[in-house]
């Protein structure tokens, strides 16, 4: 996997954390651009079903349109195998790559945003799931 494109809109990745919350966990999904780190896509949902990602998803192609034959990188979780998630790369034309089996290292990238938002914006605060 490559780390580092040489423009915007070549490699993007994709990953859902959670954040606690008064009345439990709340899930953000995020889609970063790995040439900036720059999330281009995001969606907050009560619940870590498909629609989190295809949401962040949907939401970053709209803001970049980025041209066919970008890289999307996420884990196998079953939010990014599920059809609608698998179809909604295939009309954006997207490339779908996901991690190896046993490799967390391959969604490290987006992984260390998560640990940077949590230490630098989250820890200590205290949130509301309304």
């Amino acid at each position: 996997m490559n780390f580092t494109p040489d423009a915007p809109n070549q490699v993007w990745t994709s990953d859902i954390t959670y954040l606690w919350a008064d009345e439990g966990w709340l899930p953000p999904a995020i889609v970063p651009d790995l040439f900036n780190r720059e999330v281009v896509g995001w969606s907050l949902k009560p619940r870590t079903t498909a629609d989190i990602v295809t949401d962040a998803l949907t939401m970053a192609w709209f803001r970049r349109k980025p041209a066919a034959g970008l890289i999307h990188h996420s884990d196998r979780g079953s939010q990014y195998a599920s059809h609608v998630y698998r179809a909604k790369l295939k009309a954006y034309g997207m490339v779908c790559s996901m991690s190896r089996k046993g490799n967390c290292w391959d969604n490290a990238p987006t992984e260390s945003w998560f640990n940077s938002f949590k230490n630098e914006w989250v820890h200590g605060h205290a949130f509301r799931n309304t």
